[in-house]
């Protein structure tokens, strides 16, 4: 359940809207089948986008691809590294990613 929120939260960073379904039926693993709790993209035609997303993810690509750059925090001007979404300092929102 966790994994899918993070997931979403990770597809939304990118302009992917998409939310979490099943997650209160979490309780009755054991008693439901395995795939209750999943990832919905809420705009089919984002759906590419999505799965290339996710494979650049686990692959680690993204990570190179922004991990040589920075970004100054609008709210408290720490400098970020690229791979980061958020200010680690005060949790302000960087940069949408390319």
């Amino acid at each position: 359940m966790t994994e899918a929120h993070l997931i979403r939260g990770f597809l939304e960073s990118h302009g992917i809207d998409a939310l979490v379904r099943g997650d209160f039926l979490t309780g009755g693993w054991g008693e439901l089948p395995v795939d209750v709790c999943a990832v919905w993209i809420t705009d089919d035609s984002r759906y590419e986008d999505a799965d290339q997303l996710l494979r650049d993810f686990l692959s680690g690509s993204l990570a190179r691809i922004h991990g040589g750059k920075t970004w100054s925090c609008p709210h408290c001007n720490e400098t970020i590294e690229g791979q980061f979404t958020a200010c680690w300092r005060c949790g302000g929102q960087g940069p949408l990613p390319d």
